[in-house]
């Protein structure tokens, strides 16, 4: 697959390999077997996250095609929004977004936090 996966361009936004990181509390609690967790939040782009791995082949194929811009949407608070906004700035590209209001029910500041 690592192959198949080369053929495509690709633009460096990750700091890779993430850790994997041991959660002996947990593991006791469960009494066994050894649990670890794969930290993608320490990719090094905004909140981290798989969304990265994508935007990587995404953001190549943007520029491939000589786009200036990237249009995103998703919900208010979005994690895949505010990727694709980190990565649009760290490669010199225009971001827009459609936000979403998804939750009928909100706080008052819930468009400016979170």
């Amino acid at each position: 697959m690592t192959k198949q996966l080369s053929d495509f361009p690709r633009v460096s936004l990750c700091h890779q390999p993430t850790p994997l990181e041991a959660m002996p509390r947990l593991t006791s609690a469960l009494g066994g077997p050894k649990l670890w967790i794969k930290r993608d939040d320490c990719t090094g782009l905004a909140t981290g996250g798989n969304k990265t791995r994508k935007l990587e082949f995404l953001i190549a194929d943007a520029i491939e095609k000589g786009a200036d811009m990237l249009v995103t949407q998703g919900a208010v608070q979005s994690n895949h929004v505010r990727q694709t906004a980190a990565a649009a700035c760290k490669f010199g590209l225009d971001c827009h977004a459609l936000l979403e209001r998804r939750v009928p029910d909100r706080a008052a500041d819930y468009e400016t936090t979170g």
